[in-house]
């Protein structure tokens, strides 16, 4: 069984006040990069990205990054990453602040964790 981690990139941008909103393809691309080299306790981390954001990184596999870009807003891929993952029996968590979307997913078979959580591990 491996693990993944599903990360709601607009919400964990969204939850610094550091200017993002000014450039976020570039929010992006530095959650990315700070993604591959966290030492995270998941084996794939599955980045869900946005509207603006998706210009900053390409969608595909980086190491074990997964960069996935949503057609319209994040939460349906978020959810459909979610469940399909905890389909396959892997450990599934994801990163959001949205409860909406925790509630979903926790329907799904994930956890949820905070932006806070995985800022602390950045």
């Amino acid at each position: 069984m491996s693990s993944v981690l599903v990360v709601d990139g607009a919400n964990v941008v969204g939850s610094r006040p550091d200017g993002w909103w000014k450039d976020r393809a570039g929010a992006a691309r530095r959650l990315h990069e700070a993604l591959m080299v966290a030492d995270v306790d998941y084996d794939v981390v599955v980045l869900v990205l946005e509207g603006g954001a998706k210009g900053g990184v390409r969608a595909g596999r980086d190491a074990h990054v997964r960069t996935v870009h949503a057609k319209g807003a994040g939460d349906e891929t978020i959810v459909a990453e979610a469940r399909a993952a905890a389909q396959r029996g892997d450990r599934t968590a994801v990163v959001s602040a949205d409860r909406m979307l925790l509630a979903r997913v926790q329907g799904a078979g994930a956890v949820g964790l905070s932006p806070t959580w995985l800022l602390d591990q950045l």
